[in-house]
């Protein structure tokens, strides 16, 4: 009988015997070399734009940087927008018009794109909206969104998960009335503190190390370094008693099961795209890549340090991710100040959306995730990662949906892998995972969604506003070197 183990362990195989000799290179540093003392977190600068003839308007620079992550040796070599490594915070609001003028200085071909983000396809900066070397582009459009925290990345083809790890992303807070009269923490940067968890790889000479052998490609690539906004063993100076983070797995690969290292609850408020109904009370979450969430905890204690840490738990294989998958392992020190300011209860009620219901779909698609093994996974190089049965051609529109529709998406892993499924322009909901209600935190708005091995997940959402025939969206697995490798498809709306 064949497992999901056995089914992960002739993946490996394979692809180690396919890439005999591709394991050369500069040495590694190991995660103990990586450690640095603690440097107090980064908090990414927040821009608001600037209102002219009625839109917000926002000026991005794509650019080359060399970022010293480590207390010793050269820096790195890596991408940033308006900076060095990653980008600001962007700051919009519900209903208004924006404008983004995004200039590319990297020297390579790239791309833009507003995650999470309903809009229209011309304007959603996937892989068919590149930027060339030198050039601006501008997409213009309405925000359309719940309060929620979205991101940007680069989603340029065969390209996505190297441009992103060398640091083409950032992070977008979208507030709506509502938030704004709700009760929470939402200074930014002293309560409401934005986290990006990233993990990377370097070599001895501080360069990142990027997909030297297949087994990148098959797992997604894995650093033993964590990033949080770019900073390496960071510690935050809380003030306030309760603080609100705004959480972005923003790894290639990686899945997290966050949780604080003394066990203690916190709330969760939100998904990818709005709020949940009400606070959930947990004591841990998982979020896998592209995942956000956010989380309300009170710190107030003894005036000792807490940890924000990875516990064991979820993997993308079942245990055979290595060793970092599954263990624990330090994400954020808190230090609290000697006296921290008082901070509100978090409401007992959060706005509320209604819920799509199946029985207004007037379709529903399959869609089936696959991997094969062997030397044509290398990314752009024969398909072995694919959906329903076909890897990603640029050329090829793979589903076509009327406009105004309600839909089910039906989407079935036939891997031994956990994939985060991503749907461009929607916000969905998920109706059931192998027949079963999500769990509380799954709740509300997402455009990303954890589909494990063996499982079906079925998400519902109405396809609105926006039809484009010549211009379509993206849906694929958000492993980035998967995505690269083919598991991504298209889909147009008419």
């Amino acid at each position: 009988m064949i497992t999901r183990r056995t089914a992960l362990t002739a993946l490996l195989s394979a692809g180690t015997a396919a890439t005999a000799g591709l394991l050369g290179g500069l040495p590694l540093l190991s995660s103990a070399a990586a450690k640095a003392l603690p440097n107090e977190l980064k908090i990414p600068a927040l821009d608001k734009g600037t209102v002219r003839n009625g839109s917000r308007m926002f000026d991005l620079h794509l650019q080359k940087g060399n970022t010293q992550f480590l207390a010793k040796g050269a820096p790195t070599p890596t991408l940033g927008i308006n900076g060095g490594f990653l980008g600001p915070t962007l700051s919009m609001r519900n209903g208004e018009k924006v404008v983004l003028n995004v200039t590319n200085r990297i020297g390579e071909p790239s791309t833009l794109h507003w995650h999470g983000f309903h809009l229209p396809a011309k304007h959603d900066g996937g892989p068919h909206q590149v930027i060339e070397n030198g050039a601006t582009w501008s997409p213009a459009f309405e925000i359309k969104q719940k309060a929620a925290t979205f991101w940007y990345h680069s989603h340029m083809h065969h390209k996505t998960g190297e441009q992103v790890y060398r640091g083409l992303a950032g992070l977008i807070v979208v507030e709506d009335e509502e938030s704004l009269s709700l009760d929470l923490p939402k200074t930014y940067g002293v309560d409401d503190i934005p986290l990006i968890i990233q993990d990377r790889a370097f070599n001895r000479d501080g360069s990142f190390r990027y997909v030297s052998s297949m087994h990148d490609v098959m797992m997604g690539m894995q650093g033993d370094t964590i990033l949080v906004n770019g900073t390496v063993n960071p510690f935050l100076r809380a003030k306030t008693q309760k603080i609100r983070f705004r959480i972005l797995n923003g790894s290639n690969a990686r899945f997290y099961t966050l949780g604080f290292s003394d066990g203690r609850r916190f709330q969760q408020i939100a998904t990818d795209g709005s709020f949940l109904p009400g606070p959930v009370e947990t004591d841990r979450i998982v979020l896998a890549p592209a995942e956000r969430a956010q989380i309300v905890v009170d710190i107030a204690n003894d005036g000792r340090p807490l940890k924000l840490i990875n516990l064991s738990g979820e993997t993308q294989g079942g245990g055979m991710m290595g060793a970092m998958a599954s263990r624990r392992f330090d994400i954020l020190e808190i230090r609290p100040d000697g006296v921290l300011t008082n901070s509100p209860a978090v409401p007992g009620k959060l706005p509320e959306l209604p819920r799509l219901r199946a029985q207004d779909a007037v379709k529903t698609r399959r869609f089936v995730l696959a991997m094969g093994m062997g030397p044509g996974m290398m990314m752009g190089g024969g398909g072995r990662f694919t959906i329903n049965g076909r890897a990603m051609d640029m050329k090829r529109i793979d589903e076509t949906v009327k406009l105004g529709d309600t839909e089910i998406w039906e989407i079935r892993n036939d891997s031994p892998m956990t994939h985060p499924f991503h749907i461009h322009d929607i916000q969905f909901q998920i109706l059931d995972r192998n027949g079963k209600p999500p769990a509380p935190g799954e709740r509300g708005l997402k455009d990303t969604v954890r589909v494990h091995g063996g499982e079906t997940v079925r998400v519902i959402a109405r396809f609105e506003d926006y039809a484009d025939p010549d211009r379509p969206y993206m849906y694929h697995c958000h492993i980035l070197e998967h995505e690269d490798a083919g598991m991504m498809g298209q889909f147009v709306v008419v």
